[in-house]
């Protein structure tokens, strides 16, 4: 049974391992000093933008929904999108999929257990289980996902719908992913031609999260403020818990709004627009009561495509800030650096 003797022989323990020993406190290699604790008390924002994607299909509407998403991009790197072309059976069945996946006895997730980031499928909990210095409450599945014939074969064999529930939902976000950035290149002013290929044969990473019920929410995170590398995170929750960081420094909280996906700018968007778009950056704060489950598929230029900012966008005003990167670059600097302590984009930005 999940957990027996797993506290004292094994240094990997999950976190539904604790949630199903129904400890009263969370260890104490959870707790974050004071001044990283979260506040649980923000009101739900309900100003951050919903972008309705059908408008972009209306010549009519077209530019105000692009006006729309360029004010997002620049003010927080973060919108909600509806009418998506997602159907909801296919988030839904994502959703259970994951759900039967952390259900599973640790046995059957622990063959899949690896602190390698560079592998294409590996289970694990907080940010990295060998080398945090602080836990975080998350237990996680990651796997690369596009082409997805190229590794589907490596993805969980149980629970035996797995592969097809979240195969589906994984091919149709890719196609979202596309759209996405054919509009933000656009109000950039950028040509999305020059950059579909890279787009079309990029990487994907499906990292599904499961937070469970926390006993003492207050003193810990889900997940550490950081932005993601990428160039867009598409990220499905199955409730409230996001929190992320306006322009200001000041923490919001993002609202759960059925059948909507989140769309966060990563490092890859802020270092092409120059730094006229920021990624974005949020946290994960937990509940005493519920369990919250997110699908966070991190979409990225091919591994070894170096980027660097758009040259359109650079000027004797605007020099260029940052220096070029690849998402293995990234890879490398998180087998060797804690995010939590610093972010990986500040690692490549320009002195001036």
């Amino acid at each position: 049974m999940e957990g027996e003797g797993e506290c004292s022989d094994n240094p990997f323990t999950s976190v539904m391992t604790l949630t199903k020993m129904r400890v009263p406190h969370v260890p104490q290699r959870y707790v974050l000093p004071p001044s990283q604790r979260p506040t649980l008390a923000l009101d739900l924002t309900t100003t951050l933008p919903i972008v309705d994607l059908s408008t972009l299909h209306h010549a009519s509407q077209r530019s105000l929904t692009l006006d729309t998403i360029q004010g997002a991009c620049k003010e927080l790197g973060f919108f909600q999108v509806v009418n998506h072309g997602i159907p909801l059976p296919v988030i839904h069945d994502a959703l259970a999929a994951a759900t039967e996946f952390f259900n599973l006895s640790l046995e059957e997730k622990m063959t899949l257990l690896s602190d390698n980031v560079h592998n294409p499928v590996r289970y694990g909990t907080s940010l990295n289980h060998a080398s945090d210095k602080v836990h975080y409450w998350r237990d996680f599945i990651k796997h690369y996902s596009h082409p997805i014939s190229d590794w589907i074969h490596l993805w969980p064999s149980n629970p035996p719908s797995y592969k097809d529930k979240m195969g589906n939902y994984a091919k149709a976000v890719q196609v979202l992913h596309k759209q996405l950035m054919e509009a933000i290149l656009e109000t950039l002013g950028l040509n999305f031609g020059n950059l579909q290929k890279e787009i079309e044969e990029g990487n994907q990473l499906m990292a599904i999260n499961c937070y469970p019920a926390c006993p003492e929410p207050d003193l810990t995170l889900g997940m550490p403020p950081h932005s993601d590398y990428g160039t867009l995170t598409v990220l499905l929750q199955s409730g409230p818990g996001l929190q992320l960081q306006d322009n200001k420094k000041k923490w919001l909280s993002v609202p759960f709004v059925e059948g909507a996906l989140l769309v966060q700018l990563g490092d890859q968007i802020e270092v092409m627009s120059n730094g006229q778009y920021k990624s974005v950056v949020h946290q994960v704060t937990l509940s005493a009561e519920n369990k919250r489950l997110s699908i966070a598929s991190l979409h990225s230029l091919p591994i070894n495509k170096k980027i660097g900012p758009a040259p359109e966008l650079v000027d004797e005003q605007h020099p260029v800030s940052y220096n070029e990167f690849s998402f293995r670059d990234f890879l490398d600097y998180i087998s060797s650096n804690d995010i939590a302590d610093k972010r990986f984009i500040d690692s490549i930005k320009k002195s001036v």
